[in-house]
């Protein structure tokens, strides 16, 4: 499927579905609530071997110049879901639309666990359920 394409009198313009998840990254991991995005096993191997990957747990679907999100995330212990999950829609959708000059559809959030705070030991615990 083509990529949308924006064009103007300086020639034509192309947003790879890679940035968007980018940008929709960027912007969901700075509500508050969330602790990480879940790529999955896979991705969270490659970022321990030290290459970041802002798009990790997002994944993206253009159609014209319209845009479907779906993100997974894992939830900082003793915040309220539902408002997390109500903050990166917005955040998110704000983001890439203002970003990519895309229109946002959807933006669905999957939570994928919960991560608590640093216990007495200095590291984090998390559950996370299993993605299929």
């Amino acid at each position: 499927m083509p990529k949308p394409e924006i064009s103007n009198e300086f020639g034509t313009i192309r947003i790879a579905d890679e940035v968007v998840a980018t940008v929709a990254g960027l912007a969901a991991v700075e509500v508050e609530g969330v602790a990480s995005m879940s790529g999955g096993w896979g991705t969270d191997l490659v970022e321990k071997l030290g290459k970041k990957n802002f798009g990790k747990g997002i994944k993206v679907e253009v159609v014209n110049e319209e845009t479907t999100i779906d993100i997974y995330i894992t939830v900082e212990f003793g915040y309220a879901i539902p408002e997390v999950a109500s903050n990166v829609q917005k955040e998110v959708k704000m983001a890439v639309e203002t970003m990519t000059g895309l229109t946002v559809a959807n933006v669905n959030v999957h939570i994928v666990g919960v991560s608590m705070k640093k216990n007495n030991a200095g590291t984090e615990v998390s559950a996370d359920v299993d993605q299929d």
